[in-house]
């Protein structure tokens, strides 16, 4: 992203040690550089223009579908009930990383505060916990409604869902703070600059001085949950459904039950599946622009493209979305 302006900014602290001795000088961090997705100047405009578009395309797709959702009373189900909290996700959590990269290149300032940083860092990792978890909650959803079909009302009553989407979020927001408060133990060097257009935990303990064992473990720790967990609770119960799918003797009747959970499948694919290619990519390649540049996979992309994934795989988005438009049309 070009040469920045100004060097990140440093307090220096004269602290006096134990008995008498003599003062040592501690570094108090107060910003950090962005380097972002490329150091060529003439590119920004491009970048720019495209960050903004996806994030525009992101914001406004995801809000339709929540609107899609409340306005059409057939859509007031456990199913829609979650989709709509996954879309409502996706803007948060595009908000919290795109906005911040476009002002950096329109002011071309690539410095984010500490402050700035830990708040990133923290609501990147609630957000993308709450929608690991949405997405166990949504197949989980599917597993009932294919292999308890007539207890799926008493199972998936609205209670259950309110409460299982509180747990979740109170879950990934304890987390979160907990991995947050966790970076303010560590001390940094001069060499400030992260790797990336927004910060990432992972590149900003790389650049730290001190020991970042216990953040390492916790790190490991958080990842087994938010991860390791949903993605668990994901696969058994399509495991289930495969199994209930393929004993119903018609292909037609195999067809329509699985149908239902064509988009859901389609956006957990590519959820998990960015998110392993990046991690992926990360072991064979040095480069840290590249890295930035596949980060872009799984905190972008899934985000932009879940509302078209619902909206051309669904039939009944499709038919509220186009009652909306109908509606829409007339009052004009």
């Amino acid at each position: 992203m070009g040469e920045h302006n100004s060097t990140p900014d440093l307090y220096l602290i004269s602290l006096r040690g134990i008995n008498g001795t003599a003062p040592r000088n501690h570094t108090v961090i107060a910003e950090f550089i962005l380097l972002g997705l490329t150091d060529d100047p003439e590119l920004q405009p491009i970048i720019f223009s495209l960050f903004l578009m996806v994030y525009l395309v992101t914001v406004l797709g995801n809000l339709l579908m929540v609107w899609a959702v409340i306005s059409d009373s057939h859509l007031h189900t456990p199913m829609y009930f979650f989709l709509s909290h996954l879309s409502f996700t996706d803007i948060c959590l595009s908000t919290t990383t795109i906005p911040k990269m476009l002002v950096n290149i329109h002011t071309q300032n690539q410095t984010i505060t500490f402050t700035g940083c830990l708040s990133q860092i923290c609501f990147v990792m609630v957000f993308g916990a709450f929608e690991n978890f949405l997405l166990a909650a949504m197949a989980y959803d599917r597993y009932v409604a294919i292999c308890s079909t007539l207890r799926y009302t008493i199972i998936m009553n609205p209670c259950f869902c309110g409460l299982l989407m509180l747990l979740s979020m109170v879950t990934s927001l304890m987390l979160a703070l907990l991995n947050s408060l966790m970076i303010l133990h560590l001390s940094f060097c001069t060499d400030l600059e992260i790797p990336q257009f927004f910060c990432e935990l992972a590149q900003l303990l790389k650049i730290a001085c001190s020991s970042t064992l216990i953040n390492n473990i916790l790190i490991y720790s958080v990842t087994f949950i938010f991860g390791g967990v949903p993605l668990s609770g994901i696969i058994f119960s399509y495991t289930k459904i495969v199994s209930s799918v393929l004993n119903i003797s018609s292909s037609s009747g195999k067809y329509k039950v699985f149908s239902t959970c064509g988009s859901h499948l389609s956006v957990v694919s590519l959820f998990y599946g960015t998110s392993v290619g990046v991690y992926i990519s990360s072991l064979f390649t040095q480069s840290s622009r590249k890295s930035a540049v596949a980060s872009v996979m799984y905190i972008v992309v899934p985000q932009m493209m879940n509302p078209f994934i619902y909206s051309l795989r669904n039939k009944d988005i499709k038919v509220s979305l186009r009652k909306l438009f109908v509606k829409k049309s007339f009052l004009l």
